[in-house]
């Protein structure tokens, strides 16, 4: 995992390390090279500084930190908070590999009954918390989804044949192999290649039964860089107290996301 993580990090080269420095602690991140309409976007708001001294200001324990609204600088305590902007927006660049692990820095948007194109609202960004999910937790939505199709197919094309099997098995057991062996792999076959089947990506199921994230948001949100230091930070955030709106009733103040040199 290590490994794979640092040659990851070495193949990212078209953007510099971001500094995201709060109150709570400083967060170091990077972006992603195949996400370019976020990652340009991104790069010049952090340039002119648009992210210094907003908030944090929806924060809800085991799922994201949101922040960066223009309306959240100097806010007062108990106002409401976390406009977005229409003028913002931008295409969505879903990646099956970018997933909501804790740490995924991740575009916000509208619903899908206002925004059926899922375009992010590129005003603000959130960082994921998330929580872990067990690996039978995920083995179980693979099989969900997957037990289904290939009962259908076993249903189709292995069921014709019970009667004869059951026949041969009695009166000719090497009938009864070469059959069975043809069945299945016709089977097999077509389970291979039907539509439909459910696999989580390489490396999500590490991820999640260990880090932890949020599942239901994967392919939902773009999701465009990750906290690669300071993960405890995001734990410092999202442990805080939170009025009915989950704005922290203590700021949790964005002082500056700056770019390493």
């Amino acid at each position: 995992m290590l490994l794979a993580l640092s040659t990851m990090l070495q193949a990212q080269t078209r953007y510099p390390t971001l500094v995201i420095e709060t109150n709570c602690g400083t967060m170091k991140a990077m972006l992603y090279d195949d996400t370019p309409r976020h990652g340009d976007h991104y790069m010049r708001l952090i340039r002119n500084g648009y992210f210094d001294g907003t908030l944090f200001h929806r924060v809800v324990k085991n799922f994201v930190i949101q922040g960066g609204a223009q309306d959240s600088r100097n806010a007062p305590p108990g106002a409401e908070i976390g406009s977005g902007r229409s003028d913002m927006e931008l295409t969505p660049e879903f990646r099956e590999h970018h997933f909501h692990k804790k740490g995924a820095l991740a575009a916000p948007r509208k619903g899908d009954n206002e925004n059926p194109q899922k375009k992010s609202d590129a005003s603000q960004l959130y960082i994921v918390h998330g929580k872990v999910y067990s690996q039978g937790r995920l083995d179980s939505t693979e099989m969900s989804v997957n037990i289904p199709i290939k009962n259908e197919i076993i249903r189709t094309h292995y069921s014709p044949h019970k009667e004869e099997l059951a026949r041969l098995k009695e009166s000719d057991p090497q009938g009864f192999n070469t059959l069975l062996d043809s069945v299945l792999s016709v089977v097999d076959s077509l389970y291979q290649e039907a539509p439909g089947k459910f696999f989580w990506p390489e490396g999500l199921k590490e991820a999640y039964s260990t880090i932890g994230g949020v599942h239901h948001l994967d392919g939902e949100y773009t999701v465009f860089g990750e906290v690669t230091e300071g993960l405890e930070v995001i734990d410092r955030i999202a442990s805080l107290a939170v009025d009915g709106n989950s704005r922290p009733t203590s700021d949790a103040r964005i002082i500056r996301v700056y770019l390493e040199e």
